[in-house]
């Protein structure tokens, strides 16, 4: 199934929020295209796929730590994952972290086959990222950048027929960023997703969306499709700020913190946060999401409300399961989250007092050992004593 990014409602390329159980959730809910979080091509090219059959998705577990081994009941790290059955078929656009046009093309070779494109991330601004010349860095060393992306197409894209494209951030001027751009859309790219914002900006601040129609004048001369990120709220909102700006409808619209919320948002009438909640808490079971990834997603989807702060202390699945049932009304939303911080501070207090009744336990037994042992090691040494008082006798 080819991948169609004309006129795309898009999930971001989001660390964290990202992984699986979001983008399934996006997928149910009319996004058209999803993005994997970056991962760094060094960290893919080591990983082992494995089909988790428990959890039926395509695994890309990461080397087990050095001195380590499966014998130490030590996890491997799950770096990407992606749906054995077909859900994200024809829509799973794979981002790399990279600054090396050969390790480009041995990461993208690595996952090829389990995802429909490939994406290189030339916007993050994080240290993260930028610190070995990733993300943002790239848009200052655009001789490399455009080597990545040839690279790319020649030795990944072509070969495989699968789209390659690049995410950027604008620069500091708009002819500075047409610059840049007219360069690395004569790569042979597919697609190109502008973030409105410099790479100085952060995302409390409004986007510079000035630029896009004279971007998107260039796409067109290169059959370049693009793909407009950075303060979008909602489909509707994407719609008609796409309309305001005078651009056709074949330009696409990308969403990262509001998807982080509520990543049903792709909807004319996106779902409501409860119903968003049971929706990615029977996702993520389904998929064996680790807790504490469930656990970030839910200050995600919970913040605005502040009703993430009734679940920070959870463990497990069935503890969240028991607030939502308990305490959740699933027709009206009403949330009664007095109540529920009391019963996790109160369940959290009775674990307290059962790890400290355990080690209290555990200490009763080793006092007793440690008794059991100077007592016979006491009575040893006397009878040592009395077999060198008779021995001493007997001499005499």
């Amino acid at each position: 199934m080819p991948v169609v990014y004309k006129g795309a409602l898009c999930l971001a390329p989001m660390v964290r929020a990202g992984n699986l159980p979001t983008r399934i959730l996006a997928l149910q809910n009319k996004v058209d295209l999803v993005w994997s979080p970056e991962i760094i091509d060094k960290k893919i090219i080591t990983c082992d796929r494995v089909i988790n059959k428990e959890s039926n998705t395509i695994d890309y577990l990461a080397p087990y730590p050095e001195n380590r081994s499966k014998k130490d009941g030590v996890k491997r790290e799950c770096v990407f994952r992606t749906h054995f059955g077909g859900e994200e078929k024809g829509k799973l656009i794979f981002q790399i972290g990279t600054s090396d046009p050969d390790l480009a093309v041995q990461a993208a070779l690595k996952v090829i086959e389990d995802v429909d494109g490939i994406d290189v991330n030339s916007g993050c601004p994080k240290p993260f990222s930028v610190h070995s010349g990733c993300g943002a860095a790239l848009l200052r060393t655009p001789d490399r950048l455009e080597s990545i992306l040839r690279n790319l197409v020649e030795k990944v894209g072509k070969p495989y027929s699968k789209p390659i494209s690049v995410k950027v951030r604008i620069l500091e001027s708009e002819e500075s960023t047409l610059s840049l751009l007219s360069q690395i859309l004569k790569t042979g790219i597919s697609n190109l997703t502008v973030h409105c914002r410099t790479p100085d900006m952060r995302n409390r601040q409004s986007p510079i969306r000035e630029y896009i129609p004279k971007i998107y004048n260039l796409c067109k001369e290169n059959n370049v499709s693009l793909i407009m990120n950075g303060g979008l709220l909602n489909k509707k909102d994407f719609i008609k700020i796409r309309k305001e700006m005078g651009l056709d409808v074949d330009v696409g619209g990308m969403f990262a913190d509001k998807a982080e919320e509520n990543p049903t948002l792709f909807l004319d009438d996106p779902l409501p946060w409860y119903q968003v909640l049971i929706n990615y808490i029977d996702i993520a079971k389904k998929l064996n999401n680790p807790i504490h990834n469930t656990k970030y997603m839910l200050t995600r989807i919970l913040r605005t409300d502040k009703i993430d702060k009734a679940f920070v202390s959870v463990k497990s699945y069935e503890e969240i399961d028991y607030l939502i049932n308990t305490f959740l009304n699933k027709e009206t939303g009403h949330f009664e989250i007095k109540q529920a911080m009391k019963y996790m501070q109160d369940l959290r207090s009775k674990d307290k007092e059962q790890r400290r009744l355990e080690q209290q336990r555990i200490q009763l037994e080793k006092n007793k050992i440690e008794k059991k042992e100077k007592t016979a090691q006491k009575l040893l040494d006397n009878n040592l004593k009395d077999d060198e008082h008779i021995e001493k006798k007997q001499k005499v």
